[in-house]
């Protein structure tokens, strides 16, 4: 990874659709409104954006931890904008401000962390991690 300097920033960009609402994750009686997890997963999207230039071939960045205020409704139909700053760097691990915005207001807030790894080390681990034959049941 290069030097990421701090207030680097990124942002991403979504359309409302029916498959990002809370209704199809939660309980289905919920009003058709764009769903947290959707919302983490743009501000998500934006802090990547934020360092992908000084990203090294072969390496990527997972996040680690979200901690986000969801504050308003969005209903399909309306552009979210997820915005990231970086705010400190310890090493291989990233703190991120973290806002989103639909077309009519702030959506959401918080911070975000990110940990940049080797492509290869982390499949590498997946590959040894086998499901256990048991797992789940009593």
């Amino acid at each position: 990874m290069k030097d990421v300097p701090l207030g680097a920033k990124g942002s991403f960009s979504m359309l409302v659709g029916p498959q990002h609402l809370a209704n199809q994750f939660k309980d289905a009686i919920l009003p058709p409104v764009f769903a947290t997890p959707m919302m983490v997963l743009a501000m998500e999207n934006a802090a990547l954006n934020a360092i992908r230039a000084y990203l090294e071939p072969g390496e990527s960045a997972v996040g680690s931890k979200v901690e986000v205020t969801h504050l308003a409704a969005t209903p399909v139909g309306h552009w979210v904008r997820a915005e990231a700053e970086v705010v400190a760097v310890k090493g291989r691990h990233l703190q991120f401000n973290v806002a989103a915005y639909d077309e009519a207001e702030k959506i959401g807030e918080g911070a975000h962390e990110r940990v940049v790894v080797e492509l290869d080390r982390l499949r590498a681990r997946l590959e040894a991690k086998q499901p256990a034959a048991q797992f789940g049941r009593p």
